[in-house]
């Protein structure tokens, strides 16, 4: 039994120490596969950057495709109308770049002095640097902006080789083509920097040979980088702590490794500017190259990933794998010695699930309990709501009653004096055998004003008999018919009139007439009944009067929005938090029952199939805001 305890334990630190290596593997694996991730990113946005600024220029090219003959002012407007500085932050200048014959020199500077169409004291400083003698020169003609660039204003490309070189390959090929690394005459820092061009030809000239394109050249449209400001749009500032990127230049047409002479480094994301420095010693496994085509140009993107919490690997899996290794098979080891207690243990487990299946049937049992508990909560919810309803229902009831009675009263009360008036009138014409005219006409004016008083009250009774007559069959009906929301606003507010004036509420609403709606009316009259209750009950709680606003508009083609607003005392964040929960008050067992505005939101959300947002802060009033379609799903 021993030999078998220690062949066990022998066995499990063996497979210890092959998972801790698969392990280590593993990370180190998933380490090199995140480098390589990042270093992919980083190259495919650099490309992706240039490929946009690079489309720029070719736009600007394809304004000279219509008229070759651009002048300053034209070109700075097309610049300033590309809001590139906001749109492109990385480039240093926009440039055209004309091409002088020798003969022609005297002119175009001279024309160049006197252009006065964007600065009215034009440029009678204008000169053209390096001086040279050549058949052809290349000058900066117009730069964007000319604001810190100055300096290569009047510039003669051809009078320097690495930009004349360059000149001379997009002439002859028709494509953007960039320099290498230099040194721009408009940057004091000496930061790297390069330019990439694009040739301009005459317009109908043939283009199909080198010969006919440099026959028919007019110029170049250029656009000018500093590499650092270009990579920081580019690089996430974050990633460079845990990468560093360098990029050299390889030529034109180059391999994977640059030229043995030359400063040929463009970028170091580690703040080197010099290729003579060297850099810091990282992992052989991390670190990548990637070579960038730019305008005939390679690029070669040096990636190394310095070690840390990105591309770190931590020893602690790999301890707690060898710790949880020893113990296990120090465990297994013990249990095939002790062989005595596996009996015990085997009862002791039997026993233990047995208990288990024990504690199963009591929790089986209070799940059934408590399935019955929420059936019954659900059932008193139910009933609750409907009693919520039928509350409602008896206030509004009691609110036109209250209505009624005045202008039933006043029409009883003018009807009585005017039978009064008749037997009056009767018992005159008995007695005194004539009248005269002037009690006749005196008898039919008051009989006039009876009549208009009895008219103007019966009509007022008739007109609240019809909203309510409106109001409760949609509220009992629940059926859904084409509506005008100013009519069910208005006669949900009539049948509450008492009430408001009991308040001294001043009520205002304003919606448009022809905003109609295909959706339920009684659903929407029930939601603003509650909305006023509320606004009663809680939002002029302690005060003496308030002010009810209700506005309505067409949000889109196939919605509106209804907004009540109220100035009461509002609510604080955590009221406003659990308004919508069910049963939940400020006014327990004081008229409130909880269930006002969680029936709101199910009508709002379920019959209407809108949204419903309320606004609320302490001491400044109470805002309801519904989103409703104008013709839900049915």
């Amino acid at each position: 039994m021993r030999s078998r305890g220690l062949l066990a334990f022998a066995i499990g630190i063996c497979v210890t120490i092959a998972t801790c290596y698969l392990v280590a593997t593993e990370q180190r694996a998933q380490v090199r596969a995140n480098f390589q991730r990042d270093a992919d990113k980083v190259t495919r946005d650099t490309e992706v950057r240039l490929q946009t600024y690079f489309d720029m220029l070719l736009s600007i090219k394809g304004m000279y495709a219509l008229d070759d003959r651009i002048d300053r002012a034209s070109f700075n407007r097309f610049i300033q109308e590309l809001k590139l500085d906001r749109r492109y932050p990385g480039f240093q200048a926009i440039q055209f770049v004309r091409v002088v014959p020798e003969e022609g020199l005297a002119a175009f500077t001279e024309s160049v002095r006197r252009d006065a169409s964007i600065d009215p004291r034009a440029y009678p400083d204008f000169h053209i640097h390096p001086a040279n003698r050549r058949p052809l020169h290349y000058i900066i003609e117009y730069t964007e902006p000319l604001k810190g660039n100055e300096n290569a204003f009047g510039l003669d490309l051809a009078a320097l080789p690495p930009h004349l070189k360059s000149l001379e390959i997009a002439r002859d090929s028709g494509d953007i083509v960039a320099t290498e690394r230099i040194t721009l005459v408009q940057d004091s820092s000496g930061e790297p920097g390069f330019v990439a061009r694009a040739p301009v030809y005459r317009n109908g000239a043939p283009l199909q040979t080198a010969e006919q394109r440099r026959a028919a050249l007019v110029g170049f449209v250029a656009i000018v980088f500093r590499v650092n400001t270009l990579m920081r749009e580019v690089i996430d500032a974050p990633l460079l702590q845990h990468l560093q990127v360098r990029i050299e230049d390889s030529g034109y047409g180059g391999g994977a490794t640059p030229p043995a002479a030359g400063d040929t480094l463009l970028y170091d994301s580690d703040g080197k500017v010099d290729a003579g420095q060297p850099g810091s010693l990282l992992p052989v496994d991390l670190s990548a190259l990637k070579v960038l085509p730019v305008g005939h140009r390679r690029w070669l993107i040096h990636f190394q990933g310095h070690e840390g919490s990105r591309y770190g690997s931590s020893s602690m899996p790999v301890l707690l794998i060898g710790v949880a290794g020893l113990i296990i098979s120090a465990l297994i080891g013990a249990l095939l010695v002790s062989a005595r207690r596996l009996t015990a243990t085997k009862h002791g487990l039997e026993h233990s699930l047995a208990e288990l299946e024990r504690q199963k049937s009591n929790v089986e049992q209070a799940r059934s309990d408590l399935a019955s508990v929420v059936q019954t909560l659900q059932q008193a919810q139910t009933n609750l709501v409907t009693s919520e309803k039928m509350a409602a229902l008896g206030a509004l009831v009691a609110g036109v009653a209250h209505e009624l009675n005045t202008p039933i009263g006043n029409s009883l009360l003018t009807a009585s004096a005017l039978s009064d008036m008749v037997r009056d009138f009767e018992r005159r014409l008995a007695t005194d055998g004539g009248l005269k005219r002037s009690a006749l006409e005196a008898h039919l004016a008051e009989a006039r004003k009876a009549c208009e008083i009895m008219n103007n009250s019966l009509t007022r009774a008739a007109d609240l008999i019809t909203s309510f007559k409106q109001v409760a069959v949609d509220q009992a009906s629940g059926q859904r018919r084409v509506f005008r929301l100013e009519d069910v606003v208005r006669d949900t507010l009539a049948t509450y009139a008492t009430q408001l004036r009991r308040r001294v509420c001043e009520v205002s609403f304003d919606v448009p007439a022809d905003l109609e709606l295909d959706s339920y009316p009684g659903s929407l009259s029930q939601v603003l009944s509650n909305l006023i209750g509320n606004a009663l009950l809680h939002g002029f709680d302690g005060r003496e009067c308030g002010a009810i606003t209700i506005t309505a508009r067409r949000s889109s083609e196939d919605w509106a929005t209804l907004e009540f607003r109220d100035d009461g005392v509002g609510m604080t964040p955590g009221t406003l938090h659990k308004i919508f929960d069910p049963f939940f008050t400020t006014k327990l067992g004081q008229g409130g029952s909880g269930l006002g505005m969680n029936i709101v939101y199910n009508i709002v959300t379920g019959v209407l199939r809108g949204t419903i947002r309320v606004e609320a802060e302490p001491g400044k009033g109470t805002c309801v805001t519904l989103e409703l379609p104008l013709d839900p799903p049915r």
